[in-house]
């Protein structure tokens, strides 16, 4: 019997500093998060960060936390409530870092008589820090605690033509009628050498502004590539002025070299070159969360503001919108009427 895991993120079990204290010790001492050996990376975390970081980070879940409880995991819950009515087959839900987990999930399915799990991990772009370590802790519970259940993930969808269309149709309808002069598609940083290590050619990735644009293997899981090729995708379908768009990358940690230009900066930037009306998506994430809702439509917001920037339009996240669901559930339903022969997720 088939079924399928829907796999997001993750969030605090609330906003006291504890809960999330417990939280950025599980999310930052996963070695495809912080990828220093052990020792280092439990001195940075656990010396260091945690003394400092949950209650900053308590303090913003705080300004975004909803009645329900986190708005990532209510969000999530909602999606996969809607697709349950769409697909036949069991839909259960985990979080890579705090509950329910992925070993919950797995557990859940197997109780139901689910023998064959479509891993959907809730990433348009693979990237170590998201769908890798998704897939290698779901691959390791597997052989431990679920021998007889058999996994298919399915690939990154940053480029299905399905997936571009229902982004590009959620960003055209706040934008239509919106007199915006840049629409800036922030992405989540990653170090750059997250970039270099998942270079399966251990060659092409140079990050220098033309290797993303040349065809190579490596594009498979170059996250940088992904980000940019999403962009481009959607504003051909939009037909954006090349002038009136661009790409960004926000969050980072520690002094080594992340991603840019980073999306503080550039709003900053943009404001102090003139800009007075801008809109902003957040295209690496499906559901809204502290990252979207506290440090691009709060700080972002602010930043724009306070270096002379007037109107500052969030466009929301695909979240439980109904085309997405829709989408989501045929990829589930096509892959739910494949054959024991068949392998490729379609």
């Amino acid at each position: 019997m088939k079924g399928v895991l829907l796999v997001n993120l993750g969030s605090p079990e609330s906003t006291n500093p504890k809960d999330v204290k417990k939280y950025l010790d599980e999310f930052l001492m996963d070695e495809r998060v912080i990828d220093v050996p052990w020792l280092l990376r439990a001195f940075i975390v656990k010396g260091i960060v945690l003394n400092t970081r949950p209650k900053k980070s308590a303090a913003a879940y705080q300004k975004i936390w909803w009645e329900e409880g986190s708005p990532l995991i209510v969000l999530s819950e909602r999606l996969q409530e809607k697709i349950d009515k769409f697909t036949e087959v069991p839909i259960s839900l985990a979080m890579r870092y705090g509950k329910p987990n992925i070993e919950q999930g797995l557990k859940e399915l197997s109780a139901k008589g689910v023998d064959e799990v479509l891993l959907l991990p809730l990433y348009p772009q693979f990237a170590m820090a998201t769908t890798e370590t998704i897939l290698v802790l779901a691959e390791e519970l597997q052989k431990e605690k679920f021998p007889q259940m058999k996994l298919t993930t399915l690939p990154p969808f940053y480029n299905r033509p399905d997936y571009i269309e229902v982004l590009s149709r959620s960003i055209a309808e706040k934008i239509e009628n919106l007199d915006y002069e840049h629409l800036l598609f922030s992405y989540h940083g990653v170090p750059e050498r997250h970039i270099k290590k998942s270079d399966i050619t251990k060659s092409h990735c140079q990050i220098d502004g033309t290797c993303c644009k040349t065809p190579s293997p490596a594009h498979q899981f170059c996250y940088r590539h992904q980000c940019y090729e999403t962009t481009r995708l959607v504003a051909e379908k939009l037909d954006l002025n090349p002038d009136a768009f661009s790409t960004s990358f926000q969050s980072r940690l520690g002094f080594d070299p992340w991603l840019q230009p980073y999306t503080d900066r550039t709003i900053e930037k943009f404001a102090l070159n003139g800009i007075k009306k801008m809109a902003i998506v957040t295209p690496a994430f499906v559901s809204d969360c502290l990252e979207t809702l506290e440090e691009i439509a709060m700080e972002g917001e602010e930043i724009f503001h306070e270096n002379g920037g007037k109107e500052f339009t969030v466009i929301p996240c695909l979240n439980d919108r109904e085309d997405w669901v829709k989408t989501l559930s045929s990829w589930i339903n096509s892959w739910a009427e494949l054959t024991e022969e068949e392998s490729i997720v379609k």
